[in-house]
């Protein structure tokens, strides 16, 4: 259950800051067109995935008692 709970913060704080980071008034995010641009979206991917992850075998968990 814990890990259930845990992806879906997890999946949360992931949306908040990806809202975060999108353009706002015609200005682009400082990251853009860095070096680092990449590894922010690496980073988002990953944490989507982590996010999944954890749910699932949560709801495994759950499901198989």
């Amino acid at each position: 259950m814990i890990q259930l709970i845990t992806g879906a913060v997890v999946l949360v704080l992931t949306a908040i800051v990806f809202w975060y980071c999108l353009p706002r008034d015609g200005k682009t995010h400082r990251f853009v067109g860095t070096e680092l641009e990449l590894y922010v979206g690496v980073a988002f991917c990953s944490a989507i995935a982590l996010s999944f992850t954890l749910m699932l075998s949560g709801a495994i968990q759950v499901a198989t008692g």
